[in-house]
């Protein structure tokens, strides 16, 4: 087995007689592609990029989520975040604050223009979605939601992208 299959989810590794799905590998690329291109665009007007979109959406739609608890929903390095955060917080869009019980944690919430364009970003998505979900007809959106939520891996489909431990912390 080579080194990188180990770190694959067993039930995910291909077997000798699967025949890759190129027609949907490349129709997921395609969509993931537009899907993000629309906030692109509207992104590099403020000099943000992807990553200053995940951080934006995860922080506008948790207030309160802690550094630790992003790394773990975005499954990317301190160091990777570090510049982000950094940017959005001295471009006024994201505030961070000491935690309401341990003021060693630093909580982050959105500001008041960083709420605008985490909507604006969505807005610009949703529109996507809606006119793909008008084509399908009445089940596309559960049809779609079914099929999204089995590409996530099983330990995080209760509530894709929260921290596990947030259920305990929030209620």
């Amino acid at each position: 087995m080579p080194p990188e299959a180990a770190n694959v989810d067993p039930g995910l590794r291909p077997r000798r007689d699967d025949a890759p799905m190129y027609d949907l590998i490349e129709l997921l690329f395609f969509a993931y592609r537009d899907f993000v291109g629309d906030a692109d665009r509207l992104l590099e007007s403020y000099g943000f990029g992807r990553a200053h979109h995940r951080v934006l959406y995860f922080v506008s739609r948790r207030p309160g989520l802690t550094i630790a608890e992003l790394l773990e929903i975005l499954r990317i390095t301190k160091q990777s975040l570090n510049r982000v955060l950094r940017e959005l917080i001295e471009k006024n869009f994201i505030e961070a604050r000491a935690g309401a019980f341990d003021r060693r944690r630093r909580e982050l919430y959105a500001t008041a223009e960083g709420e605008r364009l985490a909507v604006r970003l969505a807005q610009v998505q949703t529109r996507r979605f809606a006119v793909a979900l008008d084509k399908l007809g009445p089940s596309g959106r559960q049809s779609a939601v079914r099929f999204l939520s089995a590409m996530i891996d099983p330990q995080d489909r209760s509530e894709p992208g929260a921290p596990k431990s947030e259920g305990a912390r929030r209620t």
